[in-house]
């Protein structure tokens, strides 16, 4: 599908401090299509959250990327960055509030089918996500690329209504091997049906081609990886057809 045939919107939605959205759908299509969430980096919602709503409406489905800030505040800086994420989850029921906020106006856009939702994070994003499937969330699918896979919602029996996808690099030194185990054993008794893949050579930021850059220039652990990038989105294709069949 070329750009031409996707339409594009800012909004606004929700309460102080307004929350800023980002949605992209196919101009064309005469029935509603699936949904798909996307929870941003811990930069924020910046164009590569956007840019990835764009290619998702490429491929047929209604993206939203949506603001677990507020305002719309992105930044470049890692230290700003850090700062806006433990903001976010000071009160983790309000990040959960804001990611209801957001699944409510995609479930209610014109151009989605509301009963197919899928949602897929990045960095805090994954995060973010895989605590929402735990919380019981009306998803049929959520998935984690290079996300942290700390818990702030237990997993419990019969509560997950999502599959799971897991793009995880396997030299990422943010995600150690013990995070991995727990988080394994925490699905696994909770009885969650998830896919958990390891990339070789790949560390944190992988998806994101600007994590180079940024790595170098303040001396932290990420870059991209083009194999890895590339390996994920089709593990991504594959699986929202699954969940949406």
């Amino acid at each position: 599908m070329v750009e031409s045939s996707i339409k594009t919107e800012e909004i606004d939605y929700g309460d102080e401090p307004k929350l800023k959205g980002f949605i992209a759908h196919p101009s064309d299509t005469k029935k509603k299509v699936p949904g798909v969430l996307i929870v941003h980096e811990w930069w924020g919602l910046d164009d590569y959250c956007r840019s990835r709503a764009k290619q998702l409406a490429g491929m047929g489905y209604c993206a939203m990327a949506l603001d677990m800030y507020g305002g719309g505040k992105q930044t470049c800086h890692p230290k700003e960055a850090g700062a806006f994420m433990k903001e976010s989850i000071k009160s983790f029921e309000s990040a959960c509030n804001r990611f209801h906020k957001a699944l409510d106006i995609l479930k209610n856009h014109s151009a989605c089918d509301g009963s197919k939702i899928a949602a897929i994070g990045y960095c805090y994003g994954g995060m973010i996500v895989l605590n929402m499937a735990k919380k019981g969330y009306d998803l049929k699918g959520v998935a984690s690329f290079h996300g942290s896979l700390t818990s702030h919602v237990k997993a419990k029996k019969g509560v997950c209504k999502a599959k799971v996808l897991v793009c995880n690099g396997k030299d990422d030194k943010m995600v150690p091997k013990e995070s991995i185990a727990e988080f394994k054993r925490e699905f696994d008794e909770a009885g969650i049906q998830y896919k958990f893949i390891n990339y070789p050579g790949a560390i944190h930021g992988f998806t994101n081609p600007a994590a180079t850059a940024r790595g170098k220039e303040f001396g932290i652990a990420i870059a991209y990886n083009e194999a890895a990038d590339k390996a994920s989105w089709g593990e991504l294709s594959n699986f929202l057809k699954e969940v949406f069949a």
